[in-house]
């Protein structure tokens, strides 16, 4: 288990605390579960364009095959510039969960398996056009 510091603001205050870091699943970030998830937004880290859908067809397979995937702590917690995919699930029009292929609440992390290729391949499926930046 790692041990992360993290920096809070409560009531303009800068609160600093450990928080220790454990591998979890999407499924334990997000413990309310997938099943609203109406639409799903995935923004290019390299390019800038974001693709969306609201295809059910296509949401569930696609949280079914990343939902147990373990995130595991890097030791390197270390502030990083840049993403290759940024996921974020909405329930209608809110926002309800976000995360990158390394970053899940500010944390750093990578998977087993590398969840790069399946995002990857989700977003190049997408039949939808890209919204460019």
């Amino acid at each position: 288990m790692l041990v992360g510091l993290c920096v809070h603001q409560f009531e303009g205050v800068a609160v600093l605390h450990e928080e220790k870091l454990e591998t979890k699943t999407l499924s334990q970030f997000y413990p309310k579960g997938f099943d609203h998830v109406s639409k799903i937004a995935i923004l290019n880290g390299s390019s800038g364009a974001k693709k969306t859908t609201t295809d059910k067809q296509s949401i569930v397979p696609f949280i079914n095959s990343i939902k147990d995937i373990p995130f595991i702590p890097d030791e390197n917690q270390e502030r990083r510039v840049g993403f290759r995919y940024n996921v974020t699930f909405y329930n209608d029009k809110k926002s309800i969960f976000s995360f990158s292929m390394t970053n899940v609440d500010g944390h750093y992390y990578h998977t087993e398996p590398d969840l790069y290729p399946i995002v990857d391949t989700f977003y190049k499926q997408l039949n939808v056009e890209e919204i460019a930046p």
